[in-house]
């Protein structure tokens, strides 16, 4: 396949490295960075860089950009895109990408999949893509409920490839209230929590439970801010549910009531134990 990678950032690039050095298919690569169009080509990571224009000689298109900018670079170029292609998008949100694009597309016949790769750094750019940031990580895609079967086949193949250990189709709105918990709810938990004053006095005093929680509060604050307002229903309800739970924590403390604290601790230990078997 031609297979065209739009934005050569994290994700994008680490898209153009896998798909060189674990396939034979042809990369393609649209990026307005003129330092990321170069290294990307100096690399090898991409065979060609090419205008939004030629996106027609694609088989398939990979949209890595941030939310809005996916939405609004899909509709842009909505003609531009060869009829009988797959596009799909690598966002954390999926609901609102697929209702502002898949009716496009569709109409020219083109098939969008929503698709969002399991995987990151607390790094951005191309320079920290690298083409094992996939290896063992979940492929989840939300095909429409009339994209056709061979398309579905064809994407999940790709995932196979590209060293993905899993593929997992969900509905779109199934995977943003899963994400709101999983991913959203930890990125905005970790940066709150070291907002505390005490965060200047933690060095010698730190391991490995400070580095667990505060490794994603390094984050893109306009990425997150993006995927947090386009999934703002399902995000409150997870914020909702922590403040209610911490405020039992909190209360319990007061109280001195310590068997209150320890039901509550073991509470959460035997769920966290349930869900490692389950």
């Amino acid at each position: 396949m031609v297979i065209a990678v739009v934005g050569l950032g994290l994700i994008g690039g680490s898209f153009c490295k896998a798909l060189k050095q674990y396939t034979n298919h042809t990369v393609l690569g649209v990026e307005v960075d003129e330092l990321t169009r170069q290294n990307a080509l100096s690399s090898g990571s991409v065979d060609r860089i090419i205008e939004p224009h030629e996106l027609v000689g694609a088989d398939l298109s990979i949209i890595c950009l941030y939310p809005q900018q996916t939405i609004d670079f899909i509709l842009d170029n909505a003609d531009n895109f060869a009829p009988k292609s797959i596009v799909i998008d690598v966002c954390g949100v999926k609901e609102s990408i697929q209702d502002e694009v898949y009716p496009p597309l569709k109409e020219r016949g083109v098939t969008f999949i929503g698709a969002h790769p399991m995987a990151g750094r607390e790094f951005s750019g191309f320079e920290y893509a690298t083409a094992d940031l996939f290896a063992n990580a979940s492929f989840v895609m939300t095909p429409h409920e009339d994209t056709p079967v061979h398309a579905v086949f064809v994407v999940s193949m790709l995932a196979e490839q590209l060293k993905f250990s899993k593929v997992v189709k969900s509905t779109p709105e199934e995977h943003d209230k899963i994400i709101a918990f999983t991913s959203q709810l930890a990125h905005i938990v970790s940066n709150a929590y070291v907002k505390s004053p005490s965060l200047e006095l933690q060095k010698g005093f730190s391991a490995g439970s400070f580095q667990d929680l505060t490794r994603v509060a390094r984050l893109n604050e306009y990425m997150w801010s993006s995927l947090f307002t386009l999934n703002k229903s399902a995000l409150l309800f997870e914020l909702d549910t922590i403040i209610e739970k911490l405020g039992e924590y909190k209360e319990a403390l007061e109280k001195d009531d310590i068997d209150t604290l320890r039901h509550l601790l073991k509470e959460g230990r035997i769920l966290k134990e349930k869900s490692l078997i389950e």
